[in-house]
C-alpha cells in the first residue's frame, strides 16, 4: 500500500493531481488496473489514503489557551505547504467525509486546540471545516493559475503588475473604486492574502 501511495504522489507531484487516474497509476507501478482494485477500492479511496498520507506529516501542537490563534494558524499553514508540494491535491479533501486516522488525527488536534482557546464546540466544529476547506481552495486556485500560466500561456493571470493596469484602465465612471483602488485590489505578495483572511477567520472566531 505505501508503494501505491508513493507512487501516486509521484504521479501528482510532476504532472499535477488531475493526471491522476487508476489507468495512470497502474501503470506507473508497472501493473494492470485490476491488480490495483487490490490495493485500492476506487478513486475516492486512493484520495483519502493521500490526504492520510499528508496528514500523517503534520506535528500538531499540546493545546495552549494563551496560544490557540497561532497554534491553529500554524496548523493550516502545515497543510497549505503539504497541498502546494502536490500540485492540485487539495481537491481531493473537498467534499470529503474523513474516515482515515490520520486526517481524524488531524481534525481531532484542531477540535482539541479551539475548545482550550474557549470556543464553543458547535463553533469549534464548524471552524475547522471552513479553515481546512479555505486552505484547500487557496492552495487549489494557485495550482489552477499556474496551470493556465503553462498550458494557456495567460502570464496576466499571475503578473499582478498587468492585471493592476488592467484595472486601472477601465473607464473611471462606471468602475470608480475599482480604478481608485487597483493598487490595494491587486496587492499582496507570497501567502500575505492567505495569512490576512487565516486571521480574519480566526479573529472572527474569538470575538463570538
Amino acid at each position: 500500500m505505501e508503494q501505491v501511495i508513493d507512487t501516486a504522489l509521484g504521479v501528482i507531484a510532476t504532472e499535477g493531481y488531475e493526471a491522476l487516474t487508476m489507468r495512470r497509476l497502474a501503470g506507473a507501478l508497472d501493473t494492470g488496473p485490476a491488480s490495483l482494485y487490490a490495493h485500492v477500492v476506487n478513486k475516492a479511496d486512493l484520495d483519502e489514503l493521500l490526504i492520510g498520507r499528508l496528514c500523517a506529516e503534520l506535528v500538531l501542537p499540546e493545546p495552549d489557551p494563551a496560544a490557540w490563534r497561532e497554534q491553529i494558524r500554524g496548523v493550516c499553514t502545515q497543510v497549505r505547504d503539504q497541498y502546494l508540494k502536490y500540485p492540485g491535491i487539495s481537491r481531493a479533501a473537498l467534499a470529503m467525509a474523513p474516515t482515515d486516522l490520520e486526517t481524524l488525527r488531524v481534525s481531532e488536534g484542531m477540535l482539541a486546540i479551539l475548545l482550550a482557546g474557549g470556543v464553543a464546540p458547535q463553533a469549534a466544529a464548524w471552524a475547522i471545516d471552513a479553515l481546512l476547506l479555505y486552505v484547500a481552495a487557496y492552495c487549489l486556485e494557485i495550482s489552477i493559475a499556474k496551470q493556465r500560466r503553462v498550458h494557456d500561456e495567460a502570464d496576466w493571470v499571475v503578473d499582478t503588475d498587468e492585471l493592476q493596469r488592467r484595472l486601472a484602465a477601465l473607464p473611471a465612471e462606471t468602475f470608480p473604486h475599482t480604478t481608485r483602488y487597483a493598487a490595494e485590489l491587486t496587492a499582496g505578495e507570497s501567502h500575505d492574502r492567505f495569512d490576512f483572511t487565516l486571521a480574519l477567520m480566526i479573529d472572527g472566531l474569538a470575538r463570538r
